[in-house]
């Protein structure tokens, strides 16, 4: 399902200024992609600078939904790793009752970046190659609306999943730690990522949002006693998703690409490379004028619907199918095992009917009524409605 590099017919390329209303991974990946072909692109951002939503914290760049290696896919779309990215081949994985699980791969699992606008920051360099590339990049722009040719990518409208943690120095080993249990991420995990001296830790959670600072303080408590976590000048940060199935991913006649259309994993929340490549999808589109939703309904439909029946068995079968699922990460090449987790089969074909149906409820969350709450997702809300196109 990997993006190939466009082959473009001059005569089909729309006429005039494409505007990419957002400048996050989505949206710049497709100015990038558009510059380089020659058409006039203007990247219109309501916020003062990239990566505003996120503070240097760690993330993974995941590997494993895809045979080809991300950073190739990138590079045969014209996109260069100029950002900083470390392989992650192993880790560790810890289940409720402290079992303890390395895995490992021979091909990188994820890559590490950071986000936010720091030199270095994916969001950074995406920024540069796009300017490098002749797009005009407008920020403190609010869209009240666009006219010509538009691609959309303001990101998320609503949270599905909440995650909070602490950015920190440490003299710590470099490493990746997960732990599967509801005390510490009701329906979700905690993790830990550890480069060059920092580190980034955090629960991701799908439910009881509420109560997010108690899950932070067991998750931290529990990287202290399984792997040594020591932190020198911690920071609070937080974040959120949207996961959605859209019927089309079109508004108004313009592409609606990353997670504002709702290209996320249902799973594990990681939407980075869906991000880019529907934005280079969007991108293709315009460029040869076919149909955009024909393009990501094939490139990603499949994984999505995958996520989604991945995120109603870990719902059903609860921390006794998290531990199977963990074991069996640990007794192989850990991608190759996660890819079939995302490959079509008999089963998810007739899973996903159901799972389907279901979609919604598991990831609402009752405990956030946006009535007194300073949940991650309340906290954001104001500043989402301000930046949501009239």
């Amino acid at each position: 399902m990997s993006t190939r590099e466009s082959r473009v017919d001059p005569r089909r390329k729309a006429s005039g200024p494409v505007t990419v209303v957002g400048a996050g991974p989505a949206g710049l990946a497709c100015a990038v992609a558009l510059a380089r072909a020659g058409l006039p692109v203007i990247v219109r951002e309501w916020h003062r600078d990239v990566g505003t939503r996120f503070h240097g914290d760690f993330q993974g760049l995941e590997n494993w939904s895809d045979e080809q290696d991300v950073l190739d896919e990138l590079m045969a779309a014209g996109i260069r790793a100029s950002f900083e990215h470390h392989p992650v081949s192993r880790g560790i994985v810890f289940d409720s009752r402290g079992g303890r699980y390395p895995v490992q791969s021979r091909q990188p699992l994820f890559y590490l970046v950071r986000r936010g606008s720091d030199e270095g920051s994916l969001d950074r360099a995406l920024l540069r190659q796009a300017v490098a590339a002749g797009a005009e990049v407008r920020f403190e722009d609010r869209v009240g609306a666009s006219r010509g040719p538009s691609v959309l990518a303001i990101g998320p409208r609503s949270a599905d999943a909440i995650a909070v943690g602490y950015l920190f120095e440490t003299d710590g080993p470099d490493g990746a730690w997960l732990i599967l249990d509801h005390r510490l991420a009701p329906l979700g995990y905690a993790y830990l990522l550890i480069q060059g001296g920092r580190g980034t830790v955090a629960t991701c959670l799908f439910g009881d949002f509420r109560r997010q600072a108690d899950y932070l303080a067991r998750t931290v408590a529990a990287f202290r006693d399984r792997a040594d976590l020591e932190m020198r000048d911690p920071r609070p940060f937080g974040g959120f998703v949207n996961f959605r199935l859209p019927r089309s991913a079109v508004q108004g006649g313009s592409p609606v690409v990353g997670e504002q259309a709702g290209f996320q994993d249902a799973l594990a929340g990681f939407g980075m490379r869906y991000a880019l490549r529907s934005g280079l999808l969007a991108a293709r589109s315009i460029l040869e004028g076919t149909d955009y939703t024909i393009l990501w309904r094939s490139e990603l439909l499949p994984l999505l619907q995958a996520g989604t029946v991945n995120r109603f068995v870990f719902n059903l079968t609860g921390e006794r199918g998290w531990r199977a699922a963990a074991r069996r990460l640990g007794q192989g090449d850990a991608r190759e095992a996660l890819g079939r987790f995302y490959r079509p089969s008999v089963a998810s074909r007739l899973l996903f009917p159901v799972a389907r149906l279901r979609y919604r409820a598991p990831l609402h969350d009752p405990s956030c009524d946006h009535i007194d709450c300073h949940c991650v997702w309340c906290e954001c809300r104001a500043e989402i409605d301000r930046t949501a196109i009239a």
